[in-house]
């Protein structure tokens, strides 16, 4: 009877051992996947790309000199050398005065050795040589060509020394059968009077 009293008290010891050993493992937290401190995780970052070279424009490529200068080349027109205009307004020598400048324009071409030098409609610039009551007489003061500007030196001339017309003539006898002066005072719209160079004029060779 001894015997089983120490065995039941050996028993109860064993499984109250046991009780606090589970006791113990269960009041210890759960460790979770959660609960373990993240891992320092290196993350590897992709390299920027190089930047694109950029794209270079069209090179300019200059200009010829020659197509933008004039070739050089010049022809002198010689003294002497008839240019025959067209007066482009009515001068008076009662209402104009020595100085003043009319608008005037080629009505031939002047040629040098089969080559126009001045062309036909060419813009001319006359001036008035005298003023008087009963007296004009005007002259060319310059001719543009290929847009620039050249002086000239002519002759003078009256309102008479006109191109006449067939008709112009047989008027201009009759007056002077008549005894009836000349009227010099007055140059009318779109007379033609040619004149002649005085000094030679060196001007642009075409092409």
């Amino acid at each position: 009877m001894f015997q089983s009293q120490v065995s039941r008290k050996l028993l109860l010891a064993f499984l109250a051992a046991g009780l606090v050993g589970l006791a113990g493992c269960s009041s210890r937290p759960e460790t979770t996947a959660t609960d373990q401190p993240p891992r320092a995780t290196h993350v590897k970052r992709a390299a920027a790309p190089a930047p694109k070279p950029k794209a270079e424009g069209p090179k300019v490529v200059p200009v010829s000199a020659k197509a933008t200068q004039p070739s050089g080349r010049v022809l002198t027109v010689p003294k002497g050398t008839p240019i025959t205009a067209i007066v482009d307004q009515t001068l008076a020598g009662d209402k104009n005065h020595k100085g003043d400048t009319f608008v005037a324009s080629l009505s031939s071409p002047v040629k040098i050795d089969g080559k126009t030098v001045l062309p036909k409609g060419a813009h001319i610039t006359g001036k008035v040589v005298t003023a008087k009551k009963h007296e004009l007489k005007v002259a060319l003061a310059s001719v543009v060509i290929h847009g620039k500007s050249y002086d000239l030196e002519t002759n003078s001339l009256r309102p008479s020394d006109k191109i006449k017309t067939a008709s112009a003539k047989s008027k201009e006898k009759a007056n002077q059968k008549a005894n009836q002066k000349i009227d010099n005072s007055k140059l009318a719209v779109n007379s033609q009077l040619t004149f002649k160079l005085s000094k030679p004029v060196t001007v642009p060779a075409k092409g």
